[in-house]
């Protein structure tokens, strides 16, 4: 640290780091969406059907801890952009299975890593009792802002991506229609 945030208050310096945090995040966010016309999100899905080939949509929500509503927004942005194509499973009608165009390959082959891949390597190599340490006081400050109720994934990204409870399942259920009807309205997934 400069000697300018060692000047400061303990609880300024604890500001300072978690700005730091917010801000690394953002300018990551903004990196990808100026060069490559990508969200955080958007590069997670790309990748993982890269990594896997042609997924379905429940599917890909399980695989980056998203919601199904969500992975299909994200999917149905992708497509919108000619970076992935979804068609209905030929099996089971009920079923889309997302791939990814040339288009898709491209930008998943020239854009940077997800901003949450180097903190997972550098936090896998510390000693369990460091990243149980580590999480403990994330944790605690997390409760201390009041956020412990928020809705998260784990996807480091500005903007909002929800993963459901565990004990809820990946659908929208009759009481959650009016709820999301109204976040559409407002926009409240451009983000993803």
């Amino acid at each position: 640290m400069s000697t300018a945030v060692d000047s400061l208050h303990l609880t300024d310096q604890v500001l300072v780091a978690l700005r730091r945090i917010m801000r690394a995040t953002d300018l990551h966010s903004r990196q990808l969406l100026r060069r490559f016309g990508i969200t955080g999100p958007q590069l997670l899905v790309l990748r993982e059907i890269g990594v896997r080939g042609e997924l379905s949509g429940s599917a890909l929500a399980r695989a980056i801890s998203v919601s199904l509503p969500t992975a299909t927004d994200i999917a149905a942005r992708l497509e919108t952009r000619g970076l992935a194509t979804r068609r209905r499973n030929a099996s089971d009608r009920r079923q889309v299975m997302v791939s990814l165009t040339d288009e898709g390959r491209r930008i998943l082959d020239a854009a940077p890593p997800p901003l949450q891949d180097s903190l997972i390597n550098h936090l896998v190599v510390l000693p369990e009792w460091e990243q149980t340490q580590i999480l403990s006081v994330l944790q605690r400050v997390v409760a201390m802002m009041e956020a412990d109720e928020l809705p998260a994934s784990p996807i480091l990204t500005t903007g909002r991506v929800e993963r459901p409870p565990a004990d809820r399942p990946n659908r929208i259920v009759a009481a959650d229609r009016p709820r999301r009807a109204a976040e559409a309205a407002k926009g409240s997934h451009d983000t993803n």
